[in-house]
């Protein structure tokens, strides 16, 4: 398997939207670049995004826009569903427990971990609780693919050893901490204070 950027994942991800959003519009066709100008990047970029898989449209007619959104769809492994657990069951946890685009993108959460006493064997949405020393029991009867962190930062690395530990290789981290984690194991953080800080770079440098 050929390395991809991230950054080449995520510009897919977006073209992936962006063609959700034309099809909605009874759009058929779309061109590179229209695509870029709606992504605020140039067609070139576009164009070489999409050729590390293949070739897709066709000269001068540019791209089917159901036929490319399903193509990129089946590169991201989106033609699938994907049994998700999520750690942790504060504000942010609650929050995305009710984040409906999850299922529409083929992600369910099967399970539920949290160490708190007051939480455990409660049920929210339809879920148990389970306590965190379950994990592999849990994980292993639901067919967990993918883990959501969000417990606080001095949990994070050890919760995320846990989950290794029983066989888990694909984690979105939304504790504001730096993970260690093997060779094998991907982690995604999502950083919310970076994020503004980076915001708060643009505003004070322009």
């Amino acid at each position: 398997m050929k390395k991809i950027s991230d950054s080449t994942i995520g510009r897919l991800s977006t073209y992936y939207r962006t063609l959700g959003e034309l099809i909605e519009q009874k759009v058929q066709t779309v061109s590179s670049e229209k695509i870029a100008d709606l992504n605020g990047i140039t067609s070139a970029q576009v164009r070489k995004d999409l050729s590390f898989f293949g070739t897709f449209g066709k000269r001068g007619l540019g791209y089917n826009t159901v036929a490319l959104k399903d193509e990129i769809g089946r590169i991201l492994g989106l033609k699938q569903n994907w049994n998700v657990a999520l750690a942790g069951i504060g504000n942010i946890g609650r929050a995305l427990i009710d984040y409906g685009e999850f299922k529409k993108q083929g992600f369910f959460i099967k399970a539920i971990f949290d160490n708190d006493p007051q939480k455990v064997n409660s049920e929210l949405k339809g879920l148990k609780v389970h306590h965190i020393d379950d994990v592999c029991e849990i994980a292993k009867k639901e067919k967990i693919n993918i883990v959501i962190i969000a417990v606080p930062v001095k949990n994070a690395q050890s919760v995320i050893d846990q989950f290794i530990d029983c066989g888990i290789r694909a984690f979105l981290n939304f504790a504001p901490t730096s993970i260690k984690v093997p060779g094998d194991v991907m982690v995604k953080n999502e950083n919310m204070s970076i994020e503004l800080e980076a915001l708060s770079y643009y505003l004070t440098q322009n």
